[in-house]
């Protein structure tokens, strides 16, 4: 695929359970998991990258365990884990196109979005997007401010530093949205260079990149409000 534009379509039908409220949004696997070429510890479920994090977080935020693997029980242990507590899976892109065999959301051209204000309007449960990245280019809130212009809609900002918090109304509905730092580990050095970490780092020189995410995701995952 290396040097020749190729269609890189998402996997995954969208996952939103009935009751859900908190509606995690990123972008789409690595070209693997459209081309069925899994490795060992990935998961054919969204986010099943064996070199992601998101699950490994939410593991340890709610003390579960999952297994990583190309079983079904794997899908089956993430997708009732996301039922009970009530949240679901929504990425943004449908399909893109690309030159490079990278899961890089700067190599996405032609970008085909779904439509997540339909979705809000068919599940009234929902009240919260979780984006699993910004606002750089082709990330997951850069992308749905694209949507939301297309309906003439914009994001009110409500707090400006990560995570970003905003809303946006619907049909006179306010719903909020969270740009939390992904949990790619492409991540890493920006987390490097934010004043949090080198705090934590500060107090406790054994402080991870994980261990920062964990806590900055904690706050949004399991707030009840």
């Amino acid at each position: 695929m290396t040097g020749a534009i190729f269609e890189h379509c998402h996997p995954y039908a969208i996952f939103i359970p009935e009751g859900t409220r908190k509606v995690v949004v990123g972008t789409l696997p690595p070209p693997r998991f459209s081309f069925g070429e899994l490795r060992e510890k990935d998961v054919d479920f969204c986010y099943g990258s064996c070199d992601g994090l998101l699950w490994r977080i939410l593991a340890e935020i709610f003390d579960v365990s999952f297994r990583y693997d190309n079983s079904l029980e794997a899908v089956r242990e993430r997708q009732d884990f996301l039922r009970t507590r009530r949240l679901g899976i929504c990425d943004i892109v449908e399909s893109c196109r690309r030159d490079k065999n990278g899961a890089s959301d700067l190599g996405m051209q032609d970008i085909r979005l779904r439509d997540i204000v339909q979705q809000i309007r068919l599940h009234p449960s929902i009240d919260t997007l979780l984006f699993t990245g910004g606002n750089t280019k082709n990330g997951p809130e850069y992308l749905f401010r694209r949507l939301l212009r297309s309906y003439g809609l914009q994001l009110r900002c409500i707090v400006d530093r990560t995570p970003r918090v905003h809303t946006f109304a619907v049909a006179e509905r306010v719903y909020t949205t969270v740009s939390l730092t992904s949990p790619s580990s492409a991540a890493n050095k920006a987390i490097g260079s934010n004043p949090l970490f080198k705090e934590g780092k500060r107090v406790n020189p054994a402080y991870s990149t994980f261990d920062f995410r964990v806590d900055q995701y904690r706050r949004v995952f399991l707030d009840r409000n």
